[in-house]
């Protein structure tokens, strides 16, 4: 992936991850577009990053992420990058089904929606301009808990396995053309997903991303962006741990939510 002249559009950009990434793409004098569901957050990113645009989407709905696609192709006609970033992450009690209170199927459905539909319909909407492109690079962000998952939020460790499973397939599919297809695996990262930005166990995000950004200069760049802290979980079952890493994974995190 070549780390300049490009046109970025950034799903999930006002904060965490997506905040991290866009603010080092623009550094290197990329055109960034962020995007997400949150005016305000997504006005105080671009404040301090003269320069980065931002465009409001709903990535949980289907018309509204058509719309945003014909707003992309007429504003910024040269995209060329697409990462998709934005996500959300819950605690689900899969006993409590049975309590209205504490249904957790809202929850589940949702982020089946943001996670792994949200990707699949932007691409899709998405992929005729790139392809238009004589370079251009699709990243869909999974996670090491694609791998390997946490109990606590096992909707979200699935849709991330999804993701990591659509990538595979996109890649193949799109072997042939002039798009690049990535994968971004975090590990835990100080974001606010679940209060990780104030858990001493995460990785800190200025770390992960000054890594993460050192893996993308390597020539060629690598199908899947692992920084070493997530190999523990990602190769969790090529190293023959899975279980052992499973068992103490969702001990440790008991706790986290």
């Amino acid at each position: 992936m070549n780390l300049t002249g490009n046109t970025i559009l950034i799903t999930g950009g006002s904060s965490g991850i997506g905040r991290g990434l866009a603010e080092e793409f623009h550094k290197l004098g990329n055109q960034v577009i962020i995007a997400g569901r949150r005016k305000q957050a997504l006005d105080d990113t671009t404040a301090a990053n003269p320069g980065m645009k931002s465009l409001t989407l709903d990535i949980e709905n289907p018309d509204a992420i058509r719309a945003f696609a014909v707003q992309v192709s007429a504003e910024f006609p040269n995209l060329n990058v697409l990462v998709n970033n934005a996500g959300i992450m819950r605690a689900e009690k899969l006993l409590a089904s049975n309590d209205p209170a504490q249904n957790y199927l809202p929850d589940a459905e949702a982020i089946v929606a943001t996670n792994l539909l949200g990707p699949i319909r932007l691409i899709a909407a998405l992929l005729p301009q790139l392809q238009k492109r004589p370079h251009s690079a699709i990243m869909n962000v999974s996670s090491g808990l694609a791998f390997l998952p946490l109990t606590l939020t096992p909707t979200y460790c699935a849709t991330k396995a999804a993701i990591h499973s659509y990538t595979l397939s996109l890649r193949y599919q799109l072997k042939a053309t002039s798009t690049e297809v990535l994968e971004l695996v975090p590990p835990y990262v100080a974001t606010d997903l679940m209060s990780g930005a104030s858990d001493p166990r995460a990785m800190p995000l200025n770390q992960f991303i000054a890594e993460v950004m050192a893996i993308l200069k390597t020539q060629p760049t690598p199908p899947e962006i692992c920084v070493e802290n997530v190999k523990r979980l990602r190769f969790a079952a090529e190293s023959g741990k899975f279980d052992a890493i499973f068992e103490g994974l969702n001990a440790a995190m008991a706790d986290v939510h």
